[in-house]
């Protein structure tokens, strides 16, 4: 039941209940006198005192138990760059002492004038209305004061079933009597301003406006302290009927008919001159109309950027059990809890790597070019963005790139598209590639095999893997070559990984056993989302799945950025997560905001796994030698500080990766076609990933001392 009573507790509200039930046995008649004025005869049907009395009785027991709902708010980290907000009612409480007196003065003026003199019920008024409706034998007027429409509000806003919405709404007897006692008790348990304050916070004023905040932004684009006394007098005017007399309107007649009647009531309550209201009347209607951005959806730029992010949050939050059972019951908590939530993502950082993804691909491009940047030891995402708009209209959008779905006239998604490209949804990703050689490198080395493990790499290589068919298949087995014929030879883990030797991962794989790789890559936070992928990594034949080091499996820059983090934390495995803080409305701090961390690796192991993925970058291993050349080796001098990293590239380029890290920050990038997963990127763009996980790191990095990687030692080295 509505929150009536601010702050009030069951047992305040019993004894209030109690105290005024004396008093409301002498009212009720009286109430129902009224109602006999003001309604036809025939709408008293049913209607008697003890039920009266007895519904009211039991309102005053439950008044004090939930507010309205409210819009939730989320914000970058630093606590002031709004991202989006979430709401089912667009609406935010403010103090009384944040409305402009005018706007007090304009209600009061519009809608009971005589507010600070009656207690919850105006005799005058009902009296006027009584008249108007015997004249007319309807129901044209129903004399509600200020304190009878908060109480119908509230309670509407807490109503459970459609019965319970007629009940409040419908034009009866019964209805204004409990309508009419609760105003009354209403009036002995807040003061007028407490009224008056929640009457505005939940007052509807058109155009999703729920209250006296969400009106000034949505048609002001301002604060409600900050509103004239035409603005003021606008708003007002459309609580009795937004859409008759909305100011948005292509014909502003009514809209201002309507304002300057409000002025003239105004000006009849001494409330403003006669000079000043005939002054304020001759000016037109001026708006500054504001779009509030809904679960993550806008066309600003702002919104654009932090769009996948948001979603990621919305994603995150439904997964939590402690905002409710299910998760559309934690979406629903969220989108009228009125929470301020603090992200992890760094503006500054987010707006240079959105432009970077933005910049690198063409308006017409097909292929999803994306980063994501987790901080490790905390799993906190810094960065997170994708050359799309999170928008759920593709009516402009471009043909589907598979054939098929083209061919039934499909649209692709680009450049609008509501699907988690970056991770955090139920999208399966993109085959990754070599980058998933560190899963099989960290299992190699968790069972003892120390990184100067030499195994001579032909250009191919027949395993003990059956593979039906395909390129890699040779009488019936897996049978993997290099990208270079410059790979054959004798290779180290150091070696292998800088150069991305496959046939040196293949024979590994087949050493350590392919089921230890997959679930190394379950423990660092993979999830098989494909039936494909499914059925492979199920224990029962995980063992048979050699190709898996090759990264024929689907991930996201989200999952591998996680799991990249955790060797550049020294093991410590930490679930990504988008939270700083999350403050609800009494202003009390979720605790669940803290990140989920434990070690999955040992730190030794981890350290020579950094050691082996430094030769990649051209920044060179500590402890053994990486060959002559890497896959990219130009990434150390583009960040400017140690780093260590992973290439990868599928079967014909289908799609580019590069997993990159620091001690303090992994960031994982791509190129791919999310539509067609078949449609080569090219080699031409393999160095987009590459380039831009730099930027990333440079970005995220900048004016932070540089930290160094701890080496390995002992029998992980030799």
């Amino acid at each position: 039941m509505t929150n009536l009573f601010r702050h009030g507790t069951r047992e305040k509200a019993t004894r209030a209940a109690t105290g005024l039930r004396s008093v409301l046995k002498l009212g009720v008649l009286a109430g129902l006198l009224v109602a006999l004025l003001v309604f036809p005869v025939v709408a008293l049907g049913g209607v008697s005192a003890k039920a009266g009395l007895d519904s009211i009785d039991r309102l005053s027991v439950k008044l004090g138990e939930s507010d309205p709902p409210q819009t939730s708010y989320v914000y970058a980290a630093d606590g002031t760059t709004l991202i989006s907000q979430f709401f089912d009612e667009f609406r935010r409480n403010v103090p009384l002492d944040e409305v402009a007196p005018i706007m007090q003065k304009a209600v009061i003026a519009a809608e009971d004038a005589r507010f600070y003199s009656h207690n919850g019920v105006d005799m005058k008024g009902i009296l006027r209305a009584a008249a108007a409706n015997r004249r007319s034998g309807e129901v044209e007027q129903g004399a509600s004061t200020l304190t009878m429409q908060y109480v119908r509000g509230a309670l509407r806003l807490n109503a459970e079933t459609s019965e319970e919405v007629l009940a409040v709404t419908e034009q009866t007897a019964s209805r204004k009597v409990r309508e009419m006692r609760l105003a009354m008790a209403t009036e002995e348990q807040l003061t007028k301003n407490e009224i008056l304050e929640r009457y505005l916070n939940q007052v509807y004023f058109g155009h999703r406006a729920y209250g006296i905040y969400a009106a000034s932004y949505v048609y002001f684009s301002k604060s409600p302290k900050d509103l004239t006394l035409t603005q003021a007098a606008t708003l007002a005017g459309l609580i009795q009927a937004p859409s008759a007399y909305d100011p948005a309107a292509s014909d502003k007649t009514m809209a201002t008919k309507r304002r300057n009647w409000v002025i003239d009531r105004m000006a009849g309550l001494g409330y403003v001159s006669t000079e000043q209201a005939e002054k304020t009347k001759a000016k037109p209607i001026e708006l500054d109309l504001s779009q509030p951005s809904n679960s993550c959806m806008d066309l600003s730029k702002q919104a654009k950027m932090y769009g996948f992010f948001c979603d990621f949050v919305r994603h995150w939050w439904r997964a939590q059990p402690q905002f409710g059972e299910t998760p559309r019951d934690r979406e629903n908590n969220l989108r009228r809890g009125g929470y301020t939530i603090i992200t992890s993502v760094e503006p500054n950082v987010q707006e240079k790597v959105y432009d970077r993804v933005v910049e690198t691909q063409s308006k017409d491009s097909r292929f999803a070019h994306g980063v994501v940047a987790v901080e490790a030891g905390t799993g906190r995402v810094k960065a997170m963005a994708v050359n799309r708009n999170f928008d759920i209209d593709q009516s402009g959008n471009g043909t589907h790139s598979h054939p098929v779905a083209a061919g039934k006239g499909m649209k692709g998604n680009y450049p609008n598209t509501v699907n988690a490209l970056l991770g955090g949804g139920s999208m399966a990703g993109y085959q990754a590639g070599s980058t998933f050689k560190m899963f099989t490198m960290l299992a190699a080395l968790e069972e003892g095999m120390p990184l100067d493990t030499k195994i001579y790499s032909p250009h191919r290589v027949r395993t003990q893997y059956p593979v039906a068919s395909g390129p890699a298949s040779c009488g019936g087995v897996w049978c993997p070559s290099n990208a270079s014929g410059a790979m054959t030879g004798t290779q180290t883990m150091w070696s292998g990984f800088g150069k991305s030797v496959n046939t040196y991962f293949a024979q590994l794989i087949q050493r350590v056993g392919a089921d230890k790789a997959v679930k190394m890559a379950e423990r660092l936070g993979l999830h098989w989302r494909s039936s494909t992928d499914a059925y492979f990594a199920d224990p029962e034949r995980s063992a048979g799945w050699g190709a898996f080091t090759l990264g024929v499996a689907d991930t996201t820059p989200l999952e591998m950025a996680g799991a990249y983090a955790t060797v550049a934390a020294e093991g410590i495995y930490c679930e990504p997560t988008p939270i700083l803080k999350a403050v609800d409305q009494q202003g009390r701090d979720l605790p669940e905001a803290a990140p989920d961390c434990h070690r999955e690796v040992d730190a030794q192991v981890a350290r020579a796994a950094t050691d082996a993925a430094r030769c990649v970058t051209g920044y060179k291993a500590a402890k053994g030698g990486c060959g002559s050349w890497s896959t990219a080796p130009g990434f150390y001098n583009d960040v400017g500080r140690p780093v260590a990293g992973k290439t990868g590239t599928t079967d014909s380029t289908r799609a580019a990766w590069f997993v990159g890290f620091t001690p303090e920050l992994a960031v994982a990038s791509f190129i791919a076609d999310p539509d067609n997963p078949f449609n080569a990127v090219g080699d031409g763009n393999s160095q987009k990933p590459i380039d831009t996980a730099a930027v990333t790191l440079r970005a995220a990095l900048k004016g932070q001392p540089e930290q160094k990687f701890t080496p390995p030692k002992g029998s992980v080295v030799h």
